[in-house]
This record gives structure tokens, sequence and C-alpha cells, in this order.
């Protein structure tokens, strides 16, 4: 009650002060402070975001109803510099005693150093926004403008400003729309035949419709069109500025008959200004230097050679094969001008990651005389042949109380003459942990190393011919990936293998496939004996049984060095102690004591053990669909969606029995001693954003994902297996703190082999580069069609989609430009693990929220 009363007191004179701050402070006498704009259409008020959007004056930013940066802003002195002199100067002994106490430099740099603070002060507050008529108007014409661009070419514009006593004001727009413009029809007068007959067979995309509402935004879209048609379609001389349109709208009975008009191409000659019909050129030839540099730009290329009629030259000795310079170029000699294939061209070298951005021009072909043949010239500048690159971190965890992380990696380009490239990549990390094994023994107890090789080529490497099925504007890549492993930390001290061959394609510019041909990854668990020192839960379910059954004295608890044992300070022995009391349990001869539940209990636990312990071979091939429109980093009106079917074991399966492999006690084949695992996993991930303006963000993101064990397993490796919580997931938990299903997270990392998530959040800005974020988080992970038979973990009926768990919260990010500080508070609002009369909202205490530390946004 205490603390209540404390925070109830802490809040209500946060709020008292907010509300004294006086907001017109700064404000000038017969000015007045913009409170509020206010929108009415036919005299109805209106939030239309994209109406408050043309209005070129604001109010000052609220949070809560507070316009706290104004507040902010006025705790800032004007002069700071004169009232710190004004003060040192005002009694005759005050500088000369500081002085004395001090130095001269020192007061100096004490008044530089309040004026920082001062400047500081200001740019983090905003200043008033005072009402200026001469912006209204500008945003009366812009509502206007909007209007019109929109079909209401009668709209009625007009503003008030209501003044108060108080320096304060509103302003109120009203606006009158009246009656909309439709298009009735569309006609054409191209001058060029060889224009308008490339314009008549392709009409079926036009934006212009008959009967629909008039839009600017329609016919600049249809400007587009025509543009990219044209210079698509052999045009090589055309310009957007060369279409032109014009409307007739008297007395149609608000019908808009548009007029597209496209003269010939204009030519100058000397003063005079003559226009020839517009011509298709053709590309009669393709110049390719492949180590130009502006030093070398008037030499002469000492290598050429040629390939399937492109023009290879070299200032030096050319050090790419010609197949590989051949199949980055889209602009083919032969065919007709298009402007797309310099773009894609332009993509596909920036995707060899082996030449900066090339310049790529056209000239007329003076041997020509029809002049309808195009050179065009491709000028390539190679970057450096190797590239070095280091990485330092210091971290911190919930597992790692201190940690060190270093890495390097190297990147040689044109590896084998055919734009290759290789990258050799080492990592390593030191930690500090007092969950390791050995405790505090040592400060640096836990450690990670690992290194990683990946080659790329700029083609498809397959034994048959892929051309016409993935052809070169595709930006087809093969890859082939090794990686190791080794950890020696809190967990079973692991070794990681991996090895993938996949190719990569881009049939568009928003569309990327990937197929892993093969993706094979081997774990290994060095040791094993440690199990149940990291899976605590576990260990103490096995020791609670065993305290039950056995007696003080047996051998499978620690006995003390002296005195009598006692059945309430027995501990199971690890690992022989744990190990033999469940071999002894699930064995011919089990204790009488053991009920049927503690036995099944019992057996969880040992199959749970198994699985975490076992080796893991995965021998799997997936396939990738990733469509994202996204234009760049600061696109925040976007969609994403990726879809990925995974199939592990299947061939290893089909060898072993062809091999007449026989199977172990488990009736499972074996590998080089490991059982292999065998699934089928689905992955279907959807991100869609919203930019409602003024760095006003809406995300959402949706996640659903499964993966079946049958054949030689009969459930999923750790390694590909889902999880719930952390810090890109359900924030209100930890990750693996969350699930399965309805259970009490009762191991230390839960996992399972089906995933729903749901998130939504609201991204807006708060000071600067300072924003912030309101979250809600749904989710939770089952098992299905496994050996888990617990059937609060189970997904065995669709009304179990009621055990999703809610996470609400609140976000701070900092955005330094180049990467995203985030924190996130989550809040557990339903709990399916609880109680069904204490599920909701029982978690919002900030002492039992989950405060989450990351980089860059969760999606």
């Amino acid at each position: 009650m205490k603390h209540f009363l404390t925070k109830i007191l802490f809040i209500t004179l946060t709020t008292i002060f907010l509300i004294s701050c006086n907001a017109v402070k700064r404000v000038p006498d017969d000015e007045y402070l913009l409170t509020k704009n206010e929108i009415f259409v036919d005299s109805v008020k209106t939030n239309d975001i994209k109406l408050e959007n043309q209005l070129y004056q604001e109010p000052n930013t609220k949070i809560a109803g507070i316009p706290l940066r104004l507040h902010i802003y006025n705790l800032a002195s004007v002069n700071r510099d004169s009232l710190y002199r004004d003060w040192l100067n005002r009694k005759p002994n005050r500088k000369k005693r500081m002085v004395n106490f001090f130095s001269r430099k020192q007061i100096d740099r004490l008044g530089t150093g309040l004026s920082s603070i001062n400047k500081w002060i200001k740019n983090t507050g905003e200043p008033p926004a005072i009402v200026n008529e001469s912006k209204i108007r500008r945003s009366v014409k812009r509502l206007q403008a909007y209007y019109w661009n929109n079909g209401w070419f009668n709209v009625k514009t007009d503003y008030e400003i209501a003044k108060k006593n108080n320096k304060k004001a509103k302003v109120n727009y009203y606006i009158f729309p009246n009656e909309p413009y439709f298009i009735d029809s569309l006609k054409t007068k191209i001058e060029s035949g060889v224009a308008d007959s490339i314009y008549n067979a392709n009409t079926q995309n036009t934006t212009i419709i008959a009967g629909k509402q008039y839009k600017t935004l329609d016919i600049e879209a249809e400007r587009e069109r025509v543009t990219s048609l044209f210079r698509n379609s052999g045009l090589y001389h055309f310009e957007k500025e060369f279409i032109k349109f014009d409307a007739d709208t008297v007395n149609t009975n608000h019908k808009v008959n548009l007029n597209l008009l496209i003269k010939n191409r204009p030519v100058s000659y000397g003063d005079s200004v003559t226009r020839v019909p517009f011509k298709i050129h053709k590309i009669s030839r393709v110049n390719v230097f492949t180590d130009y540099s502006y030093q070398n730009r008037d030499k002469k290329p000492k290598d050429s050679t040629s390939y399937n009629g492109y023009k290879i030259y070299g200032y030096d000795e050319i050090k790419y094969t010609r197949k590989a310079i051949a199949n980055s170029i889209l602009i083919t000699p032969g065919e007709i001008f298009k402007e797309s294939d310099r773009t894609i061209t332009n993509n596909q070298i920036n995707n060899l990651r082996t030449f900066k951005y090339p310049n790529i021009t056209y000239d007329i072909d003076q041997n020509d005389p029809t002049g309808k043949s195009l050179i065009a010239n491709i000028r390539l500048t190679p970057k450096k042949k190797y590239s070095v690159n280091a990485q330092f971190d210091v971290s911190t965890s919930q597992i790692q109380a201190f940690g060190i992380g270093f890495g390097g990696s190297l990147l040689i380009r044109n590896v084998f003459g055919g734009a290759e490239i290789l990258e050799i990549s080492a990592r390593g990390s030191i930690g500090s942990s007092s969950d390791a094994v050995d405790g505090g023994e040592r400060f640096f107890n836990i450690s990670e190393v690992g290194t990683d090789v990946r080659l790329s080529f700029p083609k498809i490497i397959f034994p048959l011919r892929t051309n016409k099925i993935i052809p070169k504007r595709m930006s087809p890549t093969t890859n082939l990936i090794f990686g190791i492993n080794v950890q020696q930390n809190i967990g079973l001290d692991r070794q990681n293998a991996t090895g993938i061959f996949n190719y990569q394609w881009r049939p568009s510019k928003t569309i990327t496939n990937q197929i892993d041909i093969v993706n094979v990854q081997y774990v290994r668990n060095l040791n094993t004996n440690n199990y149940f020192n990291i899976y605590n839960t576990s260990y103490n379910e096995l020791n609670d049984i065993a305290q039950q059954v056995l007696e003080p004295t047996s051998p499978f608890f620690v006995q003390p060095e002296s005195g009598t044992p006692s059945i309430a300070d027995a501990e199971l022995a690890i690992p022989d102690g744990a190990d033999g009391f469940i071999t002894e349990s699930l064995g011919l001869n089990p204790d009488t004591d053991l009920t049927s539940n503690q036995l099944q209990e019992i057996q969880n636990i040992d199959e749970r053990k198994t699985r975490l312990t076992e080796d893991n071979l995965i021998f799997a091939s997936s396939y990738t669909f990733t469509k994202n429109n996204r234009e760049n980093l600061y696109d925040e009106n976007y969609s994403r969606f990726r879809a990925k079917v995974e199939l592990a074991g299947n061939v290893l399966n089909t060898i072993s029995k062809i091999a007449g492999l026989k199977e172990n006690s488990r009736d499972r084949f074996e590998i080089f001693g490991v059982e292999f695992s065998q699934y089928a996993k689905t992955e279907l991930d959807y991100i869609k954003h919203w930019d409602l303006g003024r760095k006003n963000v809406i995300a959402f993101r949706s996640f659903g994902g499964i993966a079946i064990p049958y054949g030689n397993a009969n459930s999923i490796p750790f390694a590909r297996s889902f999880f719930g919580g952390g810090p890109n997931d359900n924030r209100a938990w930890l990750a693996y703190d969350l699930g399965p299903g309805s259970t009490r997270s009762r191991n230390e990392f839960n996992e399972a082999n089906l995933k729903l998530a749901l998130n939504l959040e609201y991204r807006y800005n708060i000071l600067g580069a300072l924003n912030g974020a309101l979250f809600i988080d749904a989710g939770n992970i089952w098992n299905v069609l496994d050996n888990v038979e617990d059937e609060d973990a189970v997904f065995s009926k669709l009304d179990d989609i009621q055990q999703m768990a809610v996470g609400t919260g609140i976000g701070f990010r900092y955005d330094f430009e180049f990467f995203v500080i985030r924190l996130d508070i989550g809040f557990k609002t339903f709990n399916p693990a609880n109680d069904e009369d204490q599920r909701w909202f029982k978690g919002y205490k900030f002492s039992e929220a989950v405060y989450n530390f990351g980089i860059n946004y969760p999606f």
C-alpha cells in the first residue's frame, strides 16, 4: 500500500508540474500559439490523415495530451551567455574570488559548458508553433489542389483563426468539394506512326478508364506507363516530357474528355528546330571494358576478345572469363533498345560484388546511314581483389554475465576468373557464467569458436542447361557453404558442422527464390553427462520421485561423508545416480512403490533427455519463396511474405533401404552410428507496414510453422524446432520460456514442433531520434504428432487455439541512423499456464515485466 501511494503521489506531482508549465512563455506579444487544426468537409469535421498531411503548419507534438517538447524548449534560457556574464559581474568581487579559486580558463569553460547545455535543451525541445497566416493560406491552397487533383474541379476552401485571450489559437479549415468529375473518353493524337502503332497495341494496361473519377495521379501513372512502353520498345530518343494531356470539361455535365498528344521528336540544327518521327533502334554492338578507370579513359585497350557478339576489352590483361562477363549483361547485340535491359544489367553487375557501379552509355552507330543502330558501351571498374573485415564486441545476457566476442573475414573476388566470390570468416567468444559446470573456478569459463567458408558462383551450376528456365536476367547464383562450430558453455558442449549447396534467383524486383539442394547438419554433444546440471527442472522432478520411493542409503543418492543420511536431503548423483534410477525404473524390475503417474513422468524425462543429448544428422532439402516490395530502408509502407518447405531424411531413408542396412534396437536406421532425422517442415511468415505519416507507423507480423516427424524419427531435432518468447517474438516472455501449450514452462529450454505467432505494433516519434512503440504480441508453441503425450502441451483440437499467450507493452528505440537500439517492456496480459481464473491481467507489474534489449526493429 505504501508503494502504491508513492506512485500515485509521484504521478500527481508530475502531472501538476507539466500542467503548470507556461506553454506560451516563448510566444511574443500579439502572436498566438497554435493548439489545434480542425478540418471540416461540407461542415462535417474529419480526421482524414491524408488531409492533415496537406497542412504546412502543425501544433506542437503532444504526448498524452501534453506538449512535452515545447515545455523542454521553454526551460532553455534565451541568451545563456549574457545571463552568465551578467551573473559573474554583478558583484565586484565574485569574478575575482572565482578566478582565485579556479582559473580564468576554467571560468570561461564553465560559461561555454552552460551555453552548450542550454543549446542541447533547445535542440531537444520544440519551439512554439506560432500561428502563421501565410502558412495557413498555403495550406488552404494545398487542400484545394488536393481536391482538384482528385476530380473536384469546383472545390471551395476557406479558413478561420479562432483566437483566445491566453495567447492560444486554433485554425479551422473549411472545404466544400461540390460535385466530382468523371472520365468520359480518351482520344489520342500521336504524330509518329511507329509510336502510334506501339501505343494502340498496348492499351490494355492503361490507367485512364472511362467512368472512373478523375485523378491526376492516374494521368501521371499513364504518362509513366507510356514512357516505359516506348523506352522498352526501341524508341531510344523518347522522353516523358513529350507526352501532353489536355482536358475538355465545358458543358460536359461533370464529364472529362481527355486528349493525349505526342508530337514528333524535336531536333536542333543550328539555330532552327525541326521535328522528325521516332524510330525503333537496335543494338548493333556491345563494348565491355573490364578494367575502366578515370585515369585510363583516353587510353587504348591492350587486350580484347569476343563472345556471342560481345566485344570485351581490357586496358591490361583481361582477368575474367568471357562467359562470366556476357552472362551479367542483358543488353544483347541484334535486339531492340530496351531501357529495362540497362536497369537489369546494372543490377546484375552489382550482384556480382566484383565491380563498382557500372557506367552504361549509348552512341549512335555512325556506320548505319539510317541512324537506327546503337552502340552500347559498358565500363566496369573492378573492386579490390581482397577485402578484410574485423569485429569486436562486449556483451552481457541472462546466461552470460560478461562476454567478449571477436571475429574477422576475408573476401576474395574473381577467384577462378568467373567473378566468383570466396568468403572465409572466423569468429570466437569467451565469457563468464555462474551457471557453467566448473562454477567459479575460472573467470572465463565458457567459449565458442567457429569458421565458415562460402563460395558463390554467378550462375546455376547444373549438369543440364537451365537458361530457358532461369535466364540470366534473374540473377542466378550458386552457393557452396561449409561451417564448423565448437561450443564450451553451460550446455552440452556441442560440435556443429554444416554443409549447404543451394541456388538463388530473382524472377522480378520483389521476388526471390532459393532452393537448398543439400543442407547437411551434424550436431555432436560432447558433454552429455552435464544434462541434469542444465535442466534443473527435470532433475528436481526426478529427484522428488526418487525421494518418495528410495531409501536414503540408496547408491543412487550422494552419500554424506559423515552422519546418517536423511531422505529430505537426499540428492541423486549426477550423472550416475539419475541415469541409474531412470534405467532401473524403466527396466524389467522397476520399484514396486512407483505409481503409474510417476512411471509416466520418468519416461517423459528420459525421452526428453534422450532427444536433447543424442547426436543429430540432418540431411535436408528446402524451397523458400520470398516476396518483398520494400523499396529501401526508409520505406515504411510495404509488405513481405516468406514461405518455406523443407524435407529431411527421405534420401538417406531410401538409400538405407536399398542398401539393406539393419535397423537398431529402436527400429531406426543409422548413418555413421547416428540416427538421421526425418521430417517435413513448413513455415509461413507475413509482415505488413502502414506509414501513417510524420514517423507514425503500424507494423504487423504473422507466423505459422509446423514440423512433422515420420519414418526414421518420432521427434524434431532441437536445432530445427520452434520456441516462443524473446525480443523478436512474444516480448512478455523470455526466449524459450513460453509454452508449450498451457504447461508452466516446466523446462529451462521449452521448444515444440508447432508454432503460431501474431504481432501488432504502433511506432511513433517522441523526441528527435528517440522513438516509442505500443505493442501486442500473441502466440504459443505446441507439440503435435510427435512423441510428447502431455495433454497440456499437445495441440489436439481446434479449441487449443485458446492457449495463445498474449503480451502487451511499451518500447523505446533510439535511432543512430545506421542501427537502432531497442528496449521493449512486456507484460503478461493472458498467460495460459495459469489457472483459468488467474490468466488475464495478472502480470501487470513492473517487477514482473520482461525487459528486452535488442538491435534494430523486431519485424
